[in-house]
């Protein structure tokens, strides 16, 4: 594959082996180069390999959760710009405060399709929807452009997000 996506490098951090075979298989169908890793800690190990472009997270994992991995990745000069996909099992709330302190510019609850995941990614990374292939339009008004999204609380139910732009006013 040629183009945008043929170049760019998502890691996918999950401490469930299954889940990041799937998403991983999915992201690498569309083009992308996938990196992954069970937890925060090899994470940090394999950006200082390869810096990607995403950074695909869960929540919960052991020794170092995907919020403290956001934190480290905000902190470490190399990766301090690289936007990140937070995705939880739970409504973890993170408070504004806590954001500031990270690039996590999306929040996904599972249970997720991996397609998407897909979307979310290829729209965060601006992929054109031409360069999204079969996945089309879908997810094309969130994230990439540069603007700073606020992640909302997963609902109970736990199948979707509605993402609001920072300083837009709540509904």
């Amino acid at each position: 594959m040629t183009g945008p996506a043929a170049t760019m490098t998502v890691l996918v951090v999950d401490d469930e082996a299954h889940i990041t075979q799937v998403v991983g298989m999915k992201l690498g169908q569309s083009g992308l180069s996938v990196l992954t890793a069970s937890d925060g800690v090899e994470a940090m190990a394999v950006v200082k390999q390869r810096i990607p472009d995403l950074v695909v997270t869960d929540f919960q994992m052991p020794r170092m959760s995907g919020y403290e991995l956001a934190v480290a990745l905000r902190q470490y000069e190399p990766t301090a710009n690289i936007p990140v996909l937070m995705i939880t099992a739970r409504g973890h709330m993170i408070s504004p405060g806590e954001i500031e302190k990270t690039n996590i510019r999306a929040v996904m609850c599972k249970p997720f399709s991996p397609r998407h995941v897909l979307e979310k990614v290829h729209a965060m990374l601006g992929m054109s929807p031409q360069a999204r292939g079969a996945v089309g339009g879908a997810g094309a008004g969130t994230g990439g452009g540069g603007g700073r999204v606020t992640p909302a609380l997963c609902e109970p139910t736990g199948h979707r997000l509605a993402p609001t732009t920072t300083g837009a006013a709540a509904a």
